[in-house]
């Protein structure tokens, strides 16, 4: 018979393959952050309602900043691209470059005729908003599961009322819920370095925008933050929105900021590596190759995944002892 440990390991791994195939990552790492951050309330408050509260007041407050960034990008978008775009030409003629736009109607017509004809613009839009609320529905249900998760756990909550005891569905159960509980804690292990990265860059950050006096400064440092719990994509995201800001300003000051979190965004894969590879106690060298083989194989997600499963195969590979061959327990005893 199949023993419960090994069924228990080939369903974390079915689990992975499958949010892999079905493009379910983005939804499985809802669910890990969700858990995540509820623990952490948890252990700051003692009570799983408050915890519960509080974190629910955070992600609204996420999706307001995102829905207020987005309305003012939008609605700025022409005014930045009136105000800009004759700079840019200016320094580009100084160098005899010719740019296809003049405007921010003619750039809008370079960047539909780059994406296709109308239709197929509309189309690759519609596709976009559908994957988008695709996403988001899947989001909402990943944080109902963690929060699920969160107030009751395990797989069989009926435990003790079975009429026999020591069952094969409950084994797995426990066996299962043991392994997916050591692998929420490889995720928590990589969570806190990436806390640790987003100080860092947060920190430099924060000192470049209040040396250039960027406007919204401060909502700024506070978005660099949460973003920068995202391994490499949320610096990509919160330097859009700087970038962006800077544009309102001046040209000068949106390439200034650009060049800036260019560097940073480079030194970002250094200190993935070496803070990520530290905790888990890996080499830089593996901790960059399950970085670059995570983001080839599942994207955004992968990329956050790979150093989870990476610490998560070390651990279980300590917990298991393999009998020493007669040559080596000699080479031992020397």
């Amino acid at each position: 018979m199949i023993t419960p440990t090994r069924v228990s390991y080939a369903v974390l791994a079915v689990t992975i393959i499958l949010a892999k195939l079905l493009h379910l990552g983005a939804p499985l790492l809802v669910v890990l952050f969700s858990y995540f951050a509820l623990r952490q309330f948890y252990f700051f408050t003692r009570r799983k309602w408050l915890a519960l509260a509080l974190f629910i007041v955070v992600v609204a407050g996420i999706v307001t900043a995102g829905v207020y960034f987005t309305r003012v990008a939008i609605l700025a978008l022409p005014d930045v691209a009136d105000t800009s775009i004759p700079s840019a030409s200016a320094w580009a003629q100084k160098r005899q470059i010719d740019l296809p736009f003049t405007d921010f109607e003619s750039l809008r017509q370079v960047v539909v005729g780059a994406l296709g004809e109308e239709a197929n613009y509309l189309r690759n839009f519609a596709n976009v908003a559908k994957a988008t609320t695709t996403n988001l529905a899947f989001s909402i249900l990943g944080i109902v599961a963690a929060a699920s998760l969160f107030f009751k756990t395990g797989l069989d909550p009926y435990r003790g009322t079975h009429r026999v005891k020591n069952n094969l569905y409950s084994i797995c159960c426990e066996q299962v819920a043991r392994r997916f509980r050591d692998f929420h804690r490889s995720f928590a292990t990589v969570m806190g370095a990436q806390i640790t990265i987003s100080l860092i860059n947060t920190a430099l950050t924060a000192i470049f925008l209040m040396a250039i006096r960027m406007p919204h400064a401060t909502l700024l440092i506070v978005v660099t933050f949460l973003c920068g719990l995202v391994p490499i994509v949320g610096n990509l995201v919160s330097n859009t929105i700087i970038v962006f800001i800077a544009l309102t300003v001046s040209l000068k000051l949106a390439i200034s900021a650009l060049v800036f979190l260019i560097i940073i965004h480079k030194l970002e894969y250094l200190l993935n590596s070496k803070i990520i590879g530290d905790r888990i106690r890996n080499p830089v060298w593996l901790t960059l190759i399950a970085l670059i083989l995570g983001e080839r194989l599942m994207g955004i997600p992968g990329l956050i995944l790979a150093p989870v499963v990476l610490n998560y195969l070390r651990v279980e590979m300590l917990t298991v002892e393999v009998p020493a061959r007669e040559e080596e327990v000699e080479l031992l005893s020397r």
